[in-house]
């Protein structure tokens, strides 16, 4: 029986095992952390008006935010690149010859859509927020054929 206790108490002792007169123990915090910073995504689909005959013509398209959940947005849009374009009204150009147009945020188009105090805002939710934006141009003489084309920055702001 003696030789047994002594082979235990080799194996405790082989394996580490603390004896009962231990020095004692100390403890330390260990600190985590992470940041995530407010960061937002854009992306657009075209306002393609088709075929117009001088009648009203209506025809929409997107913006798209993508923002980290409970931030802030808005979302401005330029004036576009047509000559003497204004936020209020745009200007498509073939060659010489301009199409006046509006961008609007509501489907009754009659909120202009800018990039002062006419701006959509929202707050992020993590997920994609379409808005969509709501284009028209006006009854008026149909200028010379011809392909018009414009391009209006979309920008986000956080």
């Amino acid at each position: 029986m003696r030789k047994l206790l002594k082979i235990a108490a080799g194996v405790c002792a082989a394996a580490g095992f603390a004896s009962a007169a231990s020095a004692g123990s100390a403890n330390a915090n260990l600190g985590v952390s992470a940041s995530i910073l407010a960061t937002c995504t854009i992306s657009a689909t075209p306002v393609a008006f088709g075929a117009y005959s001088g009648s009203i013509t209506d025809a929409t398209g997107t913006v798209t935010a993508n923002c980290i959940t409970g931030t802030a947005w808005t979302i401005a849009l330029g004036a576009g690149t047509g000559t003497g374009a204004t936020t209020t009204l745009r200007k498509m150009t073939s060659g010489a010859n301009t199409l006046g147009y509006q961008l609007f945020s509501d489907s009754g188009r009659t909120a202009n859509w800018g990039n002062g105090a006419d701006t959509v805002a929202g707050t992020g939710t993590g997920t994609s927020q379409a808005q969509t934006v709501y284009g028209r141009i006006p009854q008026g003489t149909v200028p010379a054929a011809g392909s018009y084309t414009d391009t209006v920055v979309a920008t986000i702001n956080f």
